[in-house]
């Protein structure tokens, strides 16, 4: 009975140092019983950032607070869609170190894990989408494993290094993604003292810190859900262009959330390109955006889809 009690204060001991250091004992967290099973201590910090969100009840609202919540979930999205997708994962475009690391320190603050990990994952999924080895496919495991239960399993946990050896090279990159608690925590920390300063300084706003922290959680779990519909929903509601080998679609609806990702089924057909809005109707909010950066010298080489891309063909459902 000995041997089975310490193997369960083992892996504890690896889970709650994981909360800090994501690198830590990830091997043998992968590697223990049952891989595909949800590590429920792990992601504590998933499930109460949700039940956090009731705080709104007793921290009330504000103008500023209710706006900055906007804005984050914006800016956010746009660091997780840009650089962490078309950047990060696909390296769609180019741009200068410092740029690579204010982005994606920002995209960190999303809570979505690390740039490497989420790289590294995404294009496993590119390689076996909807296939066996795909780690979010809903035609194989279901809605709700797609959703969010997939980055909750151990064989998940681990930031696979060998698929992102083009980007271990830059140390910054590493620890972002080593320390992921990191960039939320500072986030949330920037946010209640503001709310502070405003409380202290501008009362008349009606903002305090922690309305500022509520509010900042509530943009974080608005966010969560924004992203995950495309590993889940973009794969069962919409239209198909193309023939591709995986159930990808396009919805229009999922773009204005996800700020142009909905263009599902393209960006499967041409993963290569930086836009994936292809026609003029299809909104891409980030693929705007990253033009715009261009004309400053941000970001440069924007990988254009082929003309055949655009060319008409018949949609199929």
């Amino acid at each position: 009975m000995q041997a089975p009690v310490q193997s369960r204060r083992g892996d504890l001991r690896r889970t709650l140092i994981a909360w800090f250091d994501s690198w830590a004992g990830a091997e043998e967290i992968e590697a223990s019983a049952e891989p595909e099973r949800v590590d429920w201590v792990r992601v504590l910090p998933f499930f109460a950032l949700h039940l956090a969100c009731f705080a709104v009840i007793w921290v009330g609202w504000s103008p500023v607070a209710v706006i900055t919540a906007a804005a984050l979930y914006v800016v956010r999205m746009f660091a997780i869609t840009a650089f962490y997708h078309r950047y990060f994962s696909h390296r769609t475009f180019e741009t200068s170190r410092f740029a690579q690391f204010f982005f994606a320190a920002v995209g960190a603050s999303s809570a979505q894990r690390g740039p490497l990990w989420w790289a590294a994952h995404h294009r496993i999924h590119h390689r076996n989408s909807d296939q066996p080895g795909d780690p979010h496919s809903p035609k194989l495991r279901g809605f709700w494993w797609s959703h969010c239960l997939w980055f909750t399993a151990r064989a998940n946990f681990r930031t696979r290094r060998e698929e992102v050896k083009d980007l271990m090279r830059f140390p910054e990159l590493v620890f972002l993604d080593r320390f992921d608690i990191v960039a939320p925590a500072v986030l949330l920390g920037l946010l209640y003292t503001a709310g502070a300063l405003c409380e202290a300084y501008a009362p008349g706003l009606g903002t305090t810190g922690w309305q500022m922290f509520v509010w900042g959680i509530v943009s974080t779990i608005v966010l969560y859900h924004g992203t995950f519909t495309i590993n889940s929903l973009a794969h069962v509601f919409g239209r198909r262009r193309f023939e591709t080998t995986d159930t990808s679609r396009n919805s229009f609806l999922l773009a204005l959330i996800t700020l142009g990702e909905g263009w599902h089924n393209n960006h499967h057909r041409y993963p290569g390109t930086v836009r994936q809005g292809l026609r003029w109707w299809e909104i891409d909010v980030s693929w705007y955006v990253l033009v715009v950066l261009s004309w400053f010298g941000i970001v440069r080489e924007l990988r254009a889809a082929p003309a055949k891309a655009r060319v008409p063909e018949p949609q199929r459902r």
